[in-house]
């Protein structure tokens, strides 16, 4: 899961995924990060923690880091939260494979009326939180279905 800063967007997609596979006792490794390095080493934003934990999950274990080039290697799907972050992580391809590995978190719900989640970091409340979150919930359902 990727976003800018790997405090908002993505720590939230990768504790709901996360959560999901638990639950459903699927061995999954899921994982988060940013394509900028301004957070990183730091916790989710206190929103995002605060949207998360009124939902029964806890995000505030995750520490921010910048996605890498070895992320592509490792990892068989890498979801970004918009446009702007899908040109970033194409941009660290190395190899074929890697650029086949990238998509939209939100082509998973090709009805979606947003095709990016916008992003709630600079928004006075938790509004745009809640409405990432509703995204987001949605979208790793059909992740889940599709993969397990």
């Amino acid at each position: 899961m990727v976003c800018l800063g790997n405090i908002c967007r993505s720590p939230m997609a990768h504790g709901l995924l996360q959560h999901k596979v638990e639950k459903l006792g699927l061995d999954w490794e899921v994982d988060s990060a940013g394509t900028g390095n301004w957070h990183v080493g730091e916790r989710p934003d206190k929103r995002a923690m605060a949207t998360m934990k009124a939902k029964g999950i806890d995000i505030s274990y995750q520490n921010a880091r910048q996605i890498t080039t070895a992320d592509l290697d490792e990892y068989d799907v890498i979801y970004v939260m918009d446009l702007s972050n899908l040109a970033n992580v194409q941009r660290l391809a190395t190899k074929p494979e890697h650029l086949q590995k990238i998509t939209l978190m939100m082509n998973e719900l090709p009805n979606a009326e947003l095709k990016e989640v916008p992003d709630p970091y600079f928004g006075t409340d938790n509004s745009g939180f809640e409405q990432v979150y509703t995204m987001l919930d949605k979208a790793t359902d059909k992740v889940i279905a599709k993969y397990s």
